[in-house]
């Protein structure tokens, strides 16, 4: 009964706030203050991400002036007018009064929320929107809006000043969101501060927004808003009671009330340590365990340690990060059972373990200068997580797990990706330990090592040798392996040559030779296979036992799971000087410190026409004039089911203090290229999807002259993203990226006879440009300014999409097939340079130099190509950065998800292309941004008109219900 009095009680209140223009200039006002909020204050543009949590930001402040003039005069006007006696006294119960008004204050509070509506829709419009915590964020703002509702309602019960009532409510509402806010937690230790936060609103708002609905949160709101209703409820029985005198009923309510009270306080208490009542509605998951992290703790054999070196006094911008990574430790340990061991430290509690992690793990306390009103002091705080393993450990500081990033008044430091960063930090010492002892265990099959090798007859003197320091090394290590490795020698000249020709056609194997000027062929192949791999093991140079068994045991390390790779890099060199790079060197340090978090990284120069046997990836960046050794040992290292990344564009960029130029750029590479079916196009592509560039520009003001940057569209820096990126592991989840300055990547199968029994390599465009682009000419790297100040380029006639970055799996041929190696030709002429009769040439190392050309790959091969020279380039990436205020690491991103992906390694490639990542906007013009702004404006004044229109039409059509009645 009490409900059907509810909803009318509703209804009335409704209608008697809809009667008054004042409240549709009220909601108009809301919608309208909140735009601008997102457009001018919080500069939506030139923030340059596609979120809404600018809108969201501000709406706790905004909710409580909201909630404070909407209750202000619920019940202080029925008393100040003398109608709350009246209403008192009606059969309808307090509790149906008092949610009859909440219901109607959070409808009109709900109305109000729809009108800004059009901000996220804009956004989608624009951008790549995850519509989870846009959801996530309208429910926190419906919660923390009905908390701050009751609280006004049970303010104004209380009063009979609707001005005091606003005053009161304010203040109430504006303590429970300034509670957990980190200017007061920065002023207390950690402990303290993690529990305002749990009693603060805007700390549980927050966390709603960013996607995570905790069901902790929910009843957070629900049971403090049932709290304060409870009392109002409460504060009107009161005010009966004046008028009555049973004082037994009265105890009862009292006892009821504080009951009720104290059940929805304490359920807060006991909800607090579980974790697994969330639900993630980001796009992706990112702030959810994912099955690799699962995979990575089922995985322990020994007890895994965590330990969290917080200290209670630290920054105040890392403080809010702290609970977080508590959480997540402690989500670990849920996760990871028994062997998992997390503890919590504060080390200047704990004198003993402060003194453990400074001596034996050397995690020191970092200073930071704080202030307050009334200080500045430096704080010594610590900001750790220590991960062990058996003997193994790693320690992870806040430089390794936050980002900063400036903002446009301010910095903002937030968790990078603390699963990433954590779950990666697992993966480190675990290998480490494993790598730590014997590779014959962490074999998942038994693997066969299978030389195929001619009789000694046929061999060079060195090789015969060589053959017997293989058959004792290789029996050695099967011997130590346990059954795990298996070795067959296998002569392919017998029985008529049949497996000769069996392992040129499965691997392109062909006879070798010792020398021009020995040309006496041989086989001496070693191939290691567990029946689903192939690895080829070169012959050392230097033909020693050490150099065989390090060889084998690198090819046997690509058969087991978890242990670091090695990536060989080859940049360009830039010599002496450091500013080679502002004259056209290339500099790729970011990524080599990216690829250094994960894989062993080794600088390569391949003049001497090899890759080395512990390469597992190769990555060649920014090639220019490649000698034909060089080009060599790529060719045989993809030819032995290598992988390939090669970064070559048609143009070479150089920049000087204000000027860009381009030259045609020769890499060595075309020919090879061209012999695998890959063609990068002579010009450049040019796309209207670009991403800004910084140019220079002179201004005068007051006669004087100011230098600034202005960001300007650039069509030479290709944004590539939605359809442009592949549904591929690769670029899962990457968000965007941009390609400078690159030709087009074409591929055309090969049409020679010799191609044809070769299997059909697999081809992917991993990114390509929008279908608006076209080719243009590299003359015009250089952005150059019209009289009103914009970049202007004319597009072609014909615009397509173009591939930038392609990816190519299967069975390769050799650009070398049926020619000799160049290794033999360079042997050749440096004998015939050498003087006929010295004694040194005489006394000559007498090791053959092996001429052999592998003619085919096996179908584990892949060659990825990038048609730029500045892909991940350093001062590209300081480039295309500048205008959000840091580096872009989409690029980074990319080429490492890409290193994991060519090493078949994509565990932590999920959980990093699930981090969370800055969905950036497009390249708009002004006159664009300005269009959307406004519109977004009149979409909220039609929203308010529809609104004003459906109350009109239902008020009519209660007055004409009326009229009939009468």
């Amino acid at each position: 009964m009490w409900l059907k009095g509810t909803v009318q009680i509703a209804r009335k209140e409704l209608g008697i706030f809809f009667a008054s223009p004042l409240a549709y200039l009220f909601l108009g006002a809301f919608a309208l203050i909140n735009v601008f909020i997102f457009f001018w204050v919080e500069a939506f543009f030139a923030r340059n991400i596609a979120d809404v949590r600018p809108l969201f930001e501000w709406m706790p402040v905004v909710l409580v002036f909201l909630a404070a003039a909407l209750t202000m005069r619920s019940w202080s006007e029925e008393r100040r007018t003398g109608t709350l006696d009246h209403v008192l006294t009606m059969p309808a119960r307090s509790v149906a009064f008092v949610f009859g008004k909440f219901l109607a204050a959070w409808s009109l509070l709900l109305m109000a929320l729809v009108l800004t509506l059009p901000i996220p829709v804009m956004v989608g419009a624009v951008g790549e929107l995850d519509w989870g915590p846009v959801w996530a964020g309208y429910l926190a703002t419906a919660l923390l809006g009905a908390l701050y509702l009751a609280i006004g309602l049970a303010v104004s019960a209380r009063t009979d000043n609707a001005i005091v009532s606003l005053l009161l409510t304010t203040a109430v509402a504006g303590a429970f969101l300034l509670i957990g806010h980190p200017l007061l937690t920065s002023l207390v230790p950690t402990n303290l501060a993690d529990g305002m936060r749990l009693i603060g609103s805007g700390s549980r708002f927050e966390s709603i927004t960013r996607g995570v609905i905790d069901a902790r949160d929910l009843y957070y709101y629900l049971g403090l808003t049932g709290v304060f209703l409870a009392y109002n409820v409460y504060t009107l029985e009161q005010v009966r009671w004046d008028k009555q005198a049973h004082q037994t009923q009265h105890g009862r309510w009292r006892v009821g009330i504080g009951l009720l009270v104290a059940n929805l306080l304490l359920v807060n208490v006991w909800l607090q340590p579980t974790h697994a009542l969330r639900v993630d509605t980001t796009e992706g998951n990112l702030y959810s365990i994912s099955d690799t992290t699962r995979q990575t703790l089922a995985r322990l054999d020994e007890p895994l340690e965590l330990r969290g070196y917080f200290s209670a006094k630290t920054h105040p911008l890392l403080a809010p990060l702290v609970p977080r990574l508590k959480d997540l430790l402690r989500e670990y340990g849920a996760l990871g059972g028994d062997p998992v061991k997390v503890q919590l430290i504060d080390p200047t509690e704990e004198p003993e373990l402060e003194q453990q992690a400074n001596q034996t793990y050397g995690i020191e306390p970092v200073p930071f200068q704080v202030a307050d009103r009334h200080q500045s002091s430096v704080v010594s705080s610590y900001f750790n997580v220590l991960v062990k393993y058996g003997d193994e450990h790693r320690v992870l500081g806040f430089d390794d797990m936050i980002e900063v990033k400036q903002g446009r008044n301010d910095l903002n430091v937030r968790l990078r990706n603390p699963e990433y960063d954590l779950t990666r930090a697992i993966n480190s010492v675990l290998e480490s330990y494993r790598a730590g002892g014997e590779i014959y265990p962490l074999l998942d099959e038994r693997v066969t090592l299978t030389a195929y090798v001619s009789p000694d007859d046929t061999l060079p003197d060195a090789l015969v040798d060589f053959r017997a320091t293989l058959e004792d090394t290789a029996g050695e290590m099967a011997d130590a392996s346990n059954g795990k490795l298996n070795v067959e020698v296998r002569n392919p000249e017998a029985d008529g040559g049949r497996l000769a020709q069996q392992i040129r056609q499965d691997y392109g194997f062909q006879p070798m030779v010792a020398g021009l000027l020995d040309p006496q062929p041989f086989y001496f192949y070693l191939m290691l296979s567990d029946g689903n791999q192939n690895v080829q093991v070169p012959l050392p140079d230097d033909l020693s036992e050490n150099a065989l068994r390090d060889g084998l045991e690198a090819g046997l390390e690509r058969f087991v799971t978890g242990l670091t790779e090695t990536v060989g890099l080859v940049t360009p060199s830039p010599g002496a000087n450091p500013y080679a790079a502002q004259r056209g060197g290339k500099r790729f340090t970011q990524l080599r410190q990216a690829l250094t978090e994960n894989y062993s990284v080794r600088t390569l120069q391949l003049d001497n026409g090899q890759v080395p046997a512990a390469i597992d990836l190769l990555m060649v960046m920014a090639p220019e004039v490649l000698s034909e050794k060089a080009v060599f040992a790529i060719d045989q290292y993809l030819m032995r089911g290598g992988r390939v990344v090669l970064a070559t564009g048609p143009q070479s960029i150089r920049l000087s203090r204000q000027q860009l130029s381009a030259s045609a750029h020769d890499s060595g590479l075309t020919d090879w290229l061209s012999g695998q079916g890959i063609s990068v196009s002579d010009q450049l592509v040019m796309d209207p999807q670009n991403s800004a560039f910084p140019v220079p520009v002179i201004r005068e003001v007051n006669g004087m002259r100011f230098e600034e940057l202005r960001m300007l569209n650039y069509p030479y820096f290709i944004d590539v993203r939605g359809e442009g990126l592949a549904d591929h592991p690769v670029t899962s989840n990457l968000g965007r990226l941009t390609v400078p300055w690159a030709g087009a990547v074409q591929y055309q199968a090969p049409q020679s006879e010799a191609d044809e029994s070769t299997g059909a390599l697999s081809v992917t465009p991993l990114a390509q440009s929008s279908s608006r682009a076209w080719l243009g000419s590299a003359n015009q790297v250089m952005p150059r300014l019209n009289a009103s100040g914009d970049v202007t380029y004319t597009p072609a006639e014909t615009t397509e999409r173009y591939p930038l970055i392609v990816s190519l799996t299967g069975q390769f041929r050799s650009h070398f097939a049926g020619q000799d190696s160049p290794l033999l030709e360079a042997e050749t002429e440096t004998t015939e340079e050498s003087s006929e009769g010295s004694e040194a040439a005489e006394s000559a190392d007498t090791q053959p130099t092996i001429g052999t050309v592998i003619e085919r790959s096996p179908e584990s091969a892949r060659l990825i190509v990038i048609g730029s020279n500045d892909f991940a380039e350093d001062t590209a990436l300081q480039m295309a950065g500048a205008a959000q205020g840091t580096q872009l690491t989409g690029e980074i991103d990319f080429l490492t998800n890409l290193a994991e992906w060519s090493l078949d390694d994509s565990g932590l490639m999920s959980i990093r292309s699930g981090g969370e990542y800055n969905r950036t906007l497009p390249a708009m013009s002004e006159d664009s941004q300005r269009a959307y702004e406004y519109a977004t404006y009149g979409a909220a004044l039609v929203l308010l008109a529809a609104l004003i229109v459906i109350q009109r039409w239902r008020r009519r059509q209660r007055l004409h219900q009326l009229t009939q009645w009468a």
